[in-house]
């Protein structure tokens, strides 16, 4: 195991970090903000139709009929 760091610490020895500049254009700065943007404009949506659901449907009571089973007669 010895020999593995040693050949770790070889490889880097010459290694000079460079610093990277951040550039939105490049590095796509505003796509959280088209995702925000996507996933808000859906929520919206689903409660425009929830709404319009509960509206269509509005206090109508709807009866079913009991169940028949063999017992009852």
């Amino acid at each position: 195991m010895i020999g593995v760091s040693k050949m770790s610490d070889d490889l880097f020895k010459d290694y000079i970090p460079e610093v990277l500049e951040y550039d939105p254009e490049v590095d796509g700065g505003d796509e959280h903000k088209i995702r925000d943007a996507h996933l808000d404009t859906k929520d919206n949506l689903l409660e425009k139709i929830r709404r319009a659901k509960a509206a269509a449907k509005g206090n109508k009571t709807t009866f079913r009929q009991p169940i028949r089973t063999e017992n009852n007669n």
